[in-house]
C-alpha cells in the first residue's frame, strides 16, 4: 500500500496553492504516494482558474474551510493567509500523529503573516517540535549534491553563540548520523563547520566558541562512533572536493548552510524536521509572493519533498 502524504497548502497567498495543484497532477508522484492537500478547495480551485493548471479533484483535498478568496488578495501579505497557513499545518500534524496520513509535507507559510495572525513560531520546525512534544529536534536541508544540517535556525546572527553548547551540536550530529543512515543506508561522513572566521583560527577570531564548545562535541560524537570532521571554516566547508567526500555538514546557523544548499540545489533541496514522533518534510523556499497565482512557481522542490517522505514512510513502515 502507497504511504498516504499530507501536503499543507502554505499561505493561500502565496505559491502554495499552484505547486499543490502541480503535484496533484504529477501522474509520477501517484507511483509512490497518495498525496492529500490540507487547505481551501475554493481556494485551489480559483486558482486553478487563475493560472490554467487542472482542478483539484474534491476527493484529493481536505478542505478546512477556513478562507475564502474575498479576505485576501494573491501575493499580498494577510492575517487571515498566515492564520490559515498555521491551521492547516495542526490539522495535518493531528492526522499524522493518529496515523491517519502516513508524512506530511508542508508548502511555504509566511512568518511575517502567521505572526500578525498571533501564532509566535520562528517556522514550521518549530511547530512540529512542540506539537509533537519533541525532546530534540533540528532542521536538515536534504539534497543529492549538498545537505546541511543546522545546530541554530531562525534567529539574529548576535544570538547564535550563547545557544551554541556541546550538548546541542552532539545531539544534531546523532540526529543527522540516524537520519542519513535511515535515507542512505550507511554510516555517513559529517563535517562540522566552525562558528568564527577560519574557524576561530586558534583562538584568534570570536570568544574561542570552537575551542570550548565545538571540539569537545565533535570529540565526545567520535567517541560514540560516528565519523566526523572539523570544525572547519564555513569558507572553505564547502569545495567541489570536499562536497564529494561528505555526506552532510553540520552548520552552526541559518545562512551557513542555507547559502550553499540554495546555490547549488535550489529546486531540489528537501528541508525535513529530524527528531519528531512523525515524519515531515518541506520544500526549501519560501512563499514568494512577487510571482503567486502567475503559474510561474517551480514544483520540484515540492516533487522532491513529496518523494522523500514517501522514501521514510516506506521505510519506517
Amino acid at each position: 500500500m502507497l504511504p498516504r502524504i499530507a501536503i499543507t497548502m502554505g499561505d493561500p497567498a502565496g505559491v502554495g496553492p499552484e505547486v499543490c495543484l502541480r503535484a496533484l497532477a504529477e501522474s509520477s508522484l501517484r507511483e509512490c504516494c497518495v498525496p492529500v492537500v490540507y487547505g481551501d478547495l475554493s481556494v485551489l480551485v480559483a486558482c486553478a482558474e487563475r493560472t490554467g493548471l487542472p482542478s483539484p479533484r474534491a476527493e484529493d483535498v481536505k478542505d478546512s474551510g477556513i478562507i475564502t478568496m474575498a479576505e485576501f488578495t494573491p501575493g499580498a501579505i494577510n492575517a487571515a493567509t498566515g492564520n490559515a497557513a498555521y491551521q492547516y499545518v495542526n490539522r495535518a500534524i493531528d492526522d499524522a500523529l493518529a496515523g491517519r496520513v502516513d508524512a506530511v509535507t508542508t508548502a511555504p507559510l509566511n512568518k511575517e503573516a502567521m505572526h500578525m495572525a498571533g501564532h509566535h513560531f520562528p517556522g514550521h520546525t518549530e511547530i512540529f517540535a512542540k506539537r509533537t512534544d519533541a525532546a530534540r529536534s533540528c532542521m536538515m536541508q536534504y539534497s543529492e549534491e549538498i545537505t546541511c544540517s543546522f545546530v541554530t535556525t531562525h534567529c539574529g546572527y548576535a544570538e547564535v553563540p550563547r545557544l551554541l553548547t556541546v550538548e546541542r551540536i552532539l545531539e544534531v550530529i546523532e540526529l543527522t548520523a540516524a537520519s542519513l543512515l535511515r535515507i542512505r543506508g550507511r554510516a555517513p561522513k559529517i563535517v562540522v563547520c566552525g562558528l568564527n572566521p577560519h574557524a576561530g583560527e586558534h583562538g584568534i577570531f570570536g570568544d574561542r566558541e570552537e575551542e570550548r564548545i565545538i571540539i569537545p562535541a565533535i570529540l565526545a560524537a567520535r567517541e560514540r562512533g560516528h565519523d566526523v570532521e572539523g570544525p572547519l571554516p564555513g569558507d572553505t566547508a564547502f569545495i567541489t572536493a570536499k562536497r564529494r567526500a561528505t555526506d552532510a555538514f553540520v552548520c552552526m546557523y541559518h545562512d551557513q548552510g542555507h547559502i550553499p544548499v540554495k546555490a547549488l540545489a535550489f529546486d531540489r533541496a528537501v528541508n525535513t524536521t529530524l527528531g519528531l514522533s512523525i515524519i515531515r518534510t518541506s520544500v526549501d523556499h519560501g512563499t514568494a509572493l512577487d510571482i503567486a497565482w502567475q503559474g510561474k512557481a517551480m514544483p520540484d522542490s515540492l516533487f522532491c519533498a513529496l518523494r522523500l517522505a514517501a522514501k521514510l514512510s516506506v521505510r519506517q513502515g
